[in-house]
């Protein structure tokens, strides 16, 4: 539920100090001009980058409502939305190409200016738009925003650029990278920090050979993946792989799908699934036990076990502590025959209130969601390892809460979607040390036994954990990362008996 963690613009890379031109070449924002004609696919692509630059929007949320109110029909929707992804998928590379072209690094640009900068040189080195359309819109998107001056400078700027060709800009900018790293990051599109943590957590499981084609599949467009709620729809075709509830969008626009459901199919990772439906599996289910979904935002988990715990006389509650992510989760809910009780409480206050009353909690913990830059490419250069100091903490005692809250024998599911180790085993590891009255069960199986065909899970490097991790190059999901805790009678390190 990375949407919950604080995000920061990191700086760019490989930015070259202003040459100290005049004013009007883009440096600072000169009097707007009038209104100049922009392709309307452009022109959206273009709204919502501004939106992600000045208010931390998150694209896939932002887009799909500027592709309905332009009105925009598919072959232009299907633009608008290559042209936004594009361009923030290779931001901080677009970035050291626009700062070796302008002689200046790109944060003393004009933001606005910036943002066309961008979307031009994604369409003149990553795509098949015929240049002069993308110069020539690209420069009255700034004669627009940021005025005459600053349309002149983006020009020379992008004439400058299409005199070579993205493999000659690709060079160019990895002979300044001080490492093999920056290299890296330069022609993968990933900020360094990125990149070496996704090393470390693909070493863990003895595959650290993958890292190239993991970084290959973040800046792949993910297809659409729809889940069938259980006992209220049926998965239609094609099937996915793993989940069972799992399938592809037909094509076209998936919310008319989910509308014609009433909400029983509807858009969700297939990891999302095969986790949630991974909790509900781990056990045979009694009838009458008391599931908890403590941090339930934006809803599709709570959704999903609902179905599930309506089929066998389950109560679900939900919590989620920020009021507008709630209203998704009631939203989502909707399609679900029977009440489902939402909290919107600090999670670990509820769950400490609420002593060893669950018998399964999912634990879906807020978290960098590097595990997503497939879908939300602009998360890689928003967060920073500063993020990660600042989430561990709360995840930990999110975790320590939930297993206050399990009656004996109960189990926690919990879930990042972030494959950092930091985030992940690590903080497993925290939770665990001293106690013996939980035990690790084997999260690699419980998804394996819900899984519809074999599944591959590492084990290598993971002897001491049962959790499990799922990839995109390997799985074609979300980097979910599931672990499972189970209370047991034992004496805790109180002293206390359980």
């Amino acid at each position: 539920m990375s949407d919950d963690a604080r995000g920061r613009r990191s700086p760019q890379p490989h930015g070259r100090r202003s040459s100290g031109r005049p004013s009007g070449d883009g440096s600072r924002a000169g009097q707007r001009g009038p209104t100049r004609t922009v392709q309307p696919a452009r022109r959206v692509a273009y709204d919502v980058l501004r939106a992600v630059s000045e208010t931390d929007a998150y694209a896939n949320l932002v887009l799909p409502t500027a592709i309905a109110e332009a009105r925009l029909g598919p072959q232009d929707a299907a633009l608008a939305t290559e042209l936004t992804y594009g361009t923030l998928r290779r931001l901080g590379t677009y970035d050291a190409i626009i700062a070796a072209a302008a002689d200046r690094s790109a944060d003393s640009i004009d933001p606005a200016v910036l943002d066309a900068l961008r979307l031009a040189v994604h369409q003149l080195l990553a795509t098949r738009v015929a240049s002069h359309a993308a110069v020539n819109e690209s420069v009255n998107l700034v004669a627009t925003a940021a005025g005459r001056g600053a349309s002149s400078f983006a020009n020379a700027v992008l004439r400058r650029i299409t005199r070579d060709s993205g493999e000659a800009w690709q060079e160019r900018i990895e002979e300044e990278a001080r490492s093999d790293d920056e290299r890296l990051a330069l022609r993968s599109a990933h900020p360094v920090w990125v990149i070496r943590a996704l090393r470390r957590a693909l070493a863990a499981e003895g595959r650290g050979e993958e890292l190239d084609a993991l970084l290959e599949a973040d800046n792949a467009s993910p297809e659409v993946t729809l889940v069938a709620l259980p006992g209220l729809a049926e998965p239609g075709e094609p099937h996915l792989p793993y989940a069972p509830t799992a399938f592809a969008s037909p094509g076209g626009d998936p919310r008319r799908s989910v509308e014609a459901s009433g909400g029983t199919v509807r858009v969700q990772d297939e990891g999302s699934q095969l986790v949630a439906l991974a909790l509900a599996g781990a056990a045979p289910i009694a009838e009458g036990e008391r599931w908890l979904d403590l941090c339930a935002g934006p809803g599709g988990k709570t959704a999903l076990l609902a179905a599930v715990a309506r089929e066998h006389g389950v109560t679900l509650e939900a919590n989620e502590v920020v009021p507008v992510r709630a209203r998704l989760v009631r939203k989502a809910l909707r399609a679900v025959p029977g009440e489902v009780v939402v909290h919107e409480e600090d999670g670990r206050e509820l769950a400490a209130a609420r002593p060893g009353e669950f018998d399964r909690i999912l634990v879906d913990a807020p978290c960098t969601g590097l595990g997503a830059l497939r879908r939300r490419p602009e998360a890689r250069w928003r967060k920073s390892p500063a993020d990660v100091a600042e989430l561990v903490p709360l995840q930990v005692e999110l975790l320590s809460a939930a297993l206050e809250a399990l009656a004996p024998g109960g189990i926690v599911a919990y879930v990042t979607c972030s494959p950092h180790l930091a985030e992940t085993t690590g903080v497993v590891q925290e939770v665990l040390r001293g106690r013996s009255d939980i035990v690790e069960l084997d999260a690699r199986q419980a998804v394996a036994d819900v899984a519809v065909s074999p599944i591959d899970l590492a084990e290598e490097g993971r002897s001491s954990s049962g959790s499990a991790q799922l990839w995109p190059h390997r799985h074609g999901t979300d980097a979910m990362f599931l672990a499972l805790l189970q209370r047991t009678g034992t004496t805790n390190t109180s002293g206390k008996e359980d």
